[in-house]
């Protein structure tokens, strides 16, 4: 058996290290794999940590989003030698965060002030508001909030269409509350 099958601690949260500008596409690809080989019960979360910022440009104030940890991002993951070889061989990842090639998990504490600023967005809006959905396929819809998952960032919106209701999922990310 391997170091890395010994120090198996179940589900933690790893860091892995990325090219710089590649954090979105290791994330997409990763989360594709995961799919496809049918290893959900491994890796169960992908995250690029990252906060709200305001910058000032000649005509106003203007929200960006901005990576709280450049090249980096989280995985949540049972680490173990498949796991590790399904992240480690992801084009554009360079190696997990530790002391030489052992991946060294986050602590709670860490965990939780790195997505506190990721899901930031659900402290804006509860079950129940009326929402807007600004990115993804269903831009421009917009409906009543019925469901978050704080464990996967997802939210539920109830969209009115052709006079029927239609339930959509999106990233918490995808919406904002709808301005009156």
């Amino acid at each position: 058996m391997s170091d890395i099958n010994e120090m198996n601690a179940g589900m933690k949260w790893y860091v892995a290290h990325t090219y710089a500008g590649y954090e979105n596409k290791v994330k997409t690809n990763l989360e594709k794999i995961v799919e496809n080989r049918g290893v959900q019960h491994l890796i169960t979360d992908v995250q690029i940590p990252t906060e709200i910022i305001v910058e000032s440009d000649g005509n106003g104030e203007k929200e960006v989003e901005s990576k709280l940890l450049p090249s980096y991002i989280l995985v949540r993951m049972i680490m173990c030698d498949e796991s590790w070889h399904i992240v480690r061989n992801i084009r554009g990842v360079t190696g997990f965060v530790g002391p030489g090639s052992k991946p060294v998990p986050l602590t709670d504490e860490e965990v939780e002030s790195l997505l506190g600023s990721v899901k930031s967005a659900e402290s804006t809006v509860a079950v129940g508001d009326e929402v807007e959905i600004v990115e993804g396929i269903f831009r421009g819809y917009s409906g009543r909030l019925s469901e978050i998952s704080e464990a996967t960032g997802e939210v539920t919106v109830i969209v009115s269409t052709v006079g029927r209701d239609m339930p959509i999922k999106a990233s918490i990310k995808e919406i904002r509350a709808k301005s009156e």
